[in-house]
């Protein structure tokens, strides 16, 4: 007997783990990853309590979910029912290619209002496809009983009744559960943070088609909206200058100030001489120059340079194009 366990790494999905673990079934960890969420948590999570963790990049369809989910967004732009049903529902379909039986997740009845109510968590079982094979041992007792439950692969007398968002019970159960080791509550998602929404439903206005590397860029820099689909990038330090210049495009162009230390700036869109001007201008206000100073910003598109001269403004003139 095998179960596929969607795993955050987060403390919930280690305890599913490892109540279906004691229960003398092999588990597999699954973690989706994409942009928005890497596995550096889960894999030490699983590496902690030796557990066999499954890395899977589900970018491209999760992207779908993220621009246009059926059951509309959280407090920012994380789907987060179409995210569990999109999850949920890649591991149904890895269980013929894992050998496993049934799926199991760390969700727990009301432990977030919107996304994992009662209603909310039968919509995840049905639109996955798995209704019965999905297992949530965390809240298991409040929940229908599910088909391992019925077949005896699993005892639902060992599975739990948590419900609400008090961490306590998760806590003492990891204590009899001898897990010592476990992250603290934290989102992980930067779909649920409002900066980096703003700047993502900025870019699905702006743009039609989206690559891995523009949304790498949403993590990094200030950015700036100077025309419809012009944009800004100016970076905060060396390390984020260097982020840009990786993630540069044969389209997008970067500026620096010559002769004065200041940020690496990447141009990407259409750029008219006049939006060139004003990327110049930005780029000087984030630099070392004084205000009032007359400062060369060089401009690279593509291995092709020119210089631009302009005169440094303070860079509340510029906070209106902001994201």
């Amino acid at each position: 007997m095998k179960a596929l366990c969607v795993f955050s790494g987060g403390l919930d999905s280690m305890l599913s783990a490892e109540l279906i673990r004691a229960q003398g079934i092999d588990v597999l960890a699954l973690f989706f990853q994409t942009p928005f969420f890497t596995s550096g948590r889960a894999e030490k999570s699983a590496h902690s309590m030796g557990l066999a963790l499954k890395v899977v990049d589900i970018t491209k369809r999760h992207l779908e979910v993220v621009r246009n989910p059926k059951h509309g967004y959280g407090g920012n732009m994380n789907p987060c029912i179409d995210c569990h049903a999109l999850m949920c529902r890649i591991a149904g379909e890895m269980l013929d290619q894992e050998e496993a039986d049934f799926v199991v997740t760390g969700e727990v009845l009301g432990q977030r209002p919107m996304s994992q109510n009662r209603k909310s968590l039968a919509l995840v079982a049905t639109e996955s496809g798995l209704d019965g094979l999905l297992l949530r041992p965390l809240c298991a007792k409040h929940l229908p009983v599910t088909i391992p439950e019925k077949k005896g692969w699993v005892d639902r007398e060992r599975l739990m009744d948590f419900q609400g968002r008090s961490r306590k019970p998760q806590i003492a159960l990891a204590g009899r559960l001898n897990i010592k080791h476990y992250p603290s509550p934290a989102g992980g998602c930067l779909l649920t943070e409002a900066a980096f929404s703003k700047r993502l439903k900025d870019l699905f206005t702006s743009d039609t088609h989206i690559e891995v590397d523009k949304i790498e860029l949403l993590k990094v820099g200030r950015h700036f909206r100077i025309g419809p689909e012009t944009k800004l990038i100016v970076g905060r330090n060396r390390q984020e200058n260097e982020i840009i210049r990786s993630l540069a495009s044969n389209d997008d162009l970067l500026l620096t100030t010559m002769s004065t230390p200041g940020p690496t700036v990447l141009v990407s869109g259409p750029v008219t001489e006049g939006l060139l001007e004003q990327a110049a201008a930005i780029t000087v206000a984030y630099s070392d120059v004084v205000e009032g100073e007359e400062r060369s910003v060089r401009v690279d598109s593509g291995g092709n340079e020119r210089v631009l001269h302009t005169r440094a403004r303070h860079k509340q003139v510029f906070r209106g194009y902001l994201i």
